[in-house]
Formats: C-alpha cells, sequence, structure tokens
C-alpha cells in the first residue's frame, strides 16, 4: 500500500469519502460539497490510489462501500469528529481572546444630567477587559442603535418603546422639576402645583420623537389636571435653558439637572414628583428562543458576563436609587 496519504496528509479526501458514504451518490455528495462531480471523482480515484485499496462498488443506483470501504470508513470517521472538535475548541478559544480585549460600545441617554453617570462609567472603564466608548443620545436614538448592533447595550430613560430589545429597569429614578424662568418662580411657596402653571408655556418634544413616553407623561398631566401650552422643546439643553431663562416658557427637567445651574433659571420641586418621575432602563438585544438555543457556550457566557458588569456598574449610579 503507497504510504503517501501519510507522508503528507490531505485529510479533505477522507471528510469527501465520509459525505459520499453518507450520500451514498457521487452527485448527491457533490451537491453537498458545492462542487461537480468530475473532480469529486478524481479525488476519490486519487485516494483510492494512496491507500491501495478500492472504496466502492459503482452501480445502477449509486455507490455501496466495499468491506475494505467500510474499514477505512470506520477508521476515518473517528479522526474527523476529534478534527471538527478541535477546531470547535480553537475558535471558541479565539473568540474569548478577542472579546477580551474586544471594544464596548455603551450608550447613556441624555436625558438625564450627564454627571448621573460618572460612578457607572468609572466602574466600567475599571473592569471591562478592554477599551469602552460611550455615546450619548436620545433614548429612542440609544435604542436603534442597540436594535442595529452600532452598541452593546444602553442606559436610557423609561418608558420606551423596546421592540426588539430586552428591557430590565435600574435602581435609579429621578423626580422631575420645574425649570421656571425667574421671573416666574415663588420660591416661598416651597414646592408648587403643576395647575399653578395651567395655560402657561411648557417645552415640551413631539410624540413622534418618543411616543411611548409622551403617552405616558400626557396621561399624567390628565391626571392631575396640568394644562399647560405646548411649544415645541429645542434638542439641546443648553438651548433650552437659555430659552427659559429668556421667559419663553417653563421645563419639567429630571432633579439631576438642577445640579448645572444656570442664571435667570429656577428648579422648583413640585407636589407632584412622587408621580412625575424618570427612571433609567438597560437595553440588551433580544435573544430569541431559536438563537439562544444555536449560540455557543462560549458566547452564551461572554454575554452574561456583560450584562452581569453593567448591572453592577449601575450600582454606582448618581442620584436617588429606587427599591
Amino acid at each position: 500500500m503507497a504510504n503517501d496519504l501519510f507522508e503528507n496528509p490531505d485529510w479533505r479526501l477522507l471528510r469527501y469519502f465520509s459525505i459520499i458514504a453518507e450520500e451514498g451518490s457521487m452527485r448527491r455528495a457533490a451537491e453537498r460539497l458545492y462542487m461537480t462531480q468530475p473532480p469529486l471523482s478524481r479525488h476519490m480515484k486519487r485516494l483510492e490510489e494512496m491507500l491501495g485499496v478500492t472504496l466502492f462498488t459503482r452501480h445502477s443506483k449509486g455507490l455501496t462501500l466495499t468491506r475494505q470501504g467500510q474499514e477505512v470508513l470506520h477508521i476515518a470517521r473517528p479522526v474527523l469528529a476529534a478534527q471538527d472538535a478541535a477546531s470547535k475548541t480553537l475558535r471558541a478559544m479565539g473568540q474569548r481572546a478577542a472579546r477580551a480585549g474586544a471594544a464596548l460600545a455603551l450608550g447613556l441617554s441624555t436625558a438625564f444630567e450627564q454627571g448621573v453617570f460618572a460612578g457607572f462609567v468609572r466602574h466600567m472603564e475599571e473592569h471591562w477587559h478592554g477599551p469602552v466608548r460611550f455615546v450619548r443620545q436620545s433614548s429612542p436614538q440609544l435604542a436603534r442603535a442597540v436594535r442595529r448592533g452600532r452598541l452593546n447595550a444602553a442606559l436610557v430613560a423609561l418608558p420606551l418603546e423596546t421592540p426588539g430589545l430586552r428591557v430590565s429597569p435600574l435602581p435609579h429614578a429621578e423626580s422631575l422639576l420645574a425649570a421656571l424662568p425667574a421671573a416666574w418662580a415663588k420660591p416661598e411657596t416651597g414646592h408648587m402645583h403643576l395647575q399653578d402653571m395651567n395655560g402657561r408655556a411648557l417645552f415640551w418634544f413631539r410624540r413622534e420623537v418618543n411616543p411611548a413616553f409622551f403617552d405616558h407623561m400626557r396621561g399624567l398631566f390628565a391626571h392631575v389636571g396640568f394644562a399647560p401650552l405646548y411649544i415645541e422643546e429645542p434638542e439641546e439643553y443648553d438651548v433650552l435653558l437659555a430659552r427659559i431663562a429668556q421667559g419663553e416658557g417653563m421645563g419639567l427637567l429630571p432633579h439631576s439637572f438642577s445640579a448645572i445651574g444656570r442664571q435667570g433659571v429656577f428648579f422648583q420641586p413640585i407636589e407632584e414628583a412622587s408621580l412625575m418621575q424618570m427612571r433609567l432602563g438597560l437595553i440588551l438585544p433580544a435573544s430569541g428562543a431559536g438563537q439562544d438555543a444555536c449560540r455557543d457556550d462560549a458566547t452564551g457566557s461572554a454575554a452574561n458576563h456583560l450584562e452581569e458588569l453593567l448591572n453592577a456598574a449601575a450600582q454606582h449610579l448618581g442620584g436617588k436609587p429606587v427599591p
């Protein structure tokens, strides 16, 4: 028997042979291997010459293994299975190594004053074994970025429309304050009722920007009898505060914004604070049942590790904790 196969191993030939044996047809095997039949036949002729045996008996219905062909298949299958297992293990090892140093992209909602996230950012940078990039945008923009795979996760203001995403409320919420032009403010009264501002201009966003939050807040306004005159809210908070300072209208902002301080703007607590709150949530790509079933252990472990780390970092968010 010629020993070329062992001096210069070409394991593709044995893999082709195994697939032909499974299919019982050169034609079907060629289709499965995405190749044409003539080169596959030549590969098998070469393998037979290398081994010095006849592997198949050809007949009108296809192929049948000879006794020697069955012996070769019995020897080859464990070797090919071991090859497959080794390849999978080495690939998983490479993926874990890549993830260990992989860049992480996280979103932070601009609905909150950014100092709220300082502890979260420090924790992630200290505990993630790789660079972390933070993207600051509105909550709807962040949700779209996570859904499209541009961000690994994001901290967003709730409620929010999140189809195709997993949402976990976080232990951080802030009561809304009335951001008033200084001329409107009555510091001596302490907390004010929103009804006291009925008919006054309120900077507010358009419904299409964030339908879930819009409907939630408009429902609360109706519940407490708050009926302002709505004017479109600027996208940038520094512009919003400047226009409030000029007396164009009031705003409703999370408590953390009162730390900024702006001449001509007075942040006044409201009696309805227990109802008027903004809560942070963590959003991650959804994993459907089918995805969970087919993803490998290494990928699942990495995803779980990231989620655990994000939740641990969330314990370092500033502001009022929520039970």
